[in-house]
């Protein structure tokens, strides 16, 4: 896009492209607690999706949305790693909700129900479903910080994906969690199963999710956050 003087058209760049940054926005909201307001993730978004209009060169072979994609991402992530996002009591929280699934799980020999982890926690179903909302900041596995590490733009994944892949036993054990994983989601109650494709396969927000199911958008982050717990609880061995 450009103006009637042939300079590139920077204000319509960023409207053609907001959409993008408030997709990414409510996509990342469902995994931090709700302290997180998701305007102030579409706002520092927008300054990446700036800070990529400045950046982009076609030359390089990249489309300008992926490119962007990632600047908009790096622009949220610096951001919330800026500040406290998770609180203690939500970190101790999640830790008690998994180690209550995992001591039923042990002595049921089956996933068990969420009146069950409730009980075990001493808590009513409402108060455990409640507690699940509060805690909807976990993730099983924290990708985002092994793309954009701590030591500059070049990460985990860019620092040692050549390696890993020219390493047999690397390739082994990445082949094994990623088996371990395939079969924890399969053990997930259906419902939970049906989430977690929406989310992470067809990339779905929660309102999308909640719509197909029937069920509210809170509901929606509680069951998520029920099956990053189950998945953590299953795969911490690994």
């Amino acid at each position: 896009m450009y103006t009637a003087k042939g300079q590139l058209d920077r204000n319509a760049l960023l409207r053609q492209h907001a959409p993008l940054v408030r997709r990414i926005a409510h996509h990342m909201i469902a995994k931090l607690p709700p302290n997180v307001e998701v305007d102030d993730l579409i706002q520092v978004g927008m300054i990446g999706l700036a800070e990529a209009l400045s950046r982009f060169e076609a030359a390089q072979g990249v489309q300008f949305e992926t490119f962007a994609s990632q600047r908009i991402r790096g622009a949220m992530l610096d951001e919330l790693r800026g500040s406290d996002w998770m609180s203690r009591s939500s970190r101790k929280s999640q830790k008690d909700i998994e180690q209550a699934l995992h001591r039923v799980e042990q002595r049921l020999g089956r996933s068990p129900l969420e009146s069950e982890i409730a009980a075990e926690l001493g808590l009513g179903l409402e108060e455990y479903q409640s507690l699940l909302g509060k805690v909807r900041g976990t993730q099983l596995v924290y990708l985002e910080d092994m793309q954009y590490g701590d030591e500059g733009d070049d990460g985990f994944l860019e620092r040692h994906v050549a390696d890993a892949s020219a390493d047999p036993l690397s390739q082994l054990r990445d082949q094994r969690l990623r088996g371990a994983l395939i079969d924890a989601i399969n053990a997930l109650p259906e419902r939970e199963q049906y989430i977690m494709g929406m989310y992470y396969e067809h990339d779905m927000n929660l309102k999308e999710i909640a719509a197909v199911l029937g069920v509210t958008e809170s509901r929606v982050c509680q069951l998520h956050s029920q099956a990053i717990a189950r998945l953590r609880t299953k795969m911490r061995a690994h």
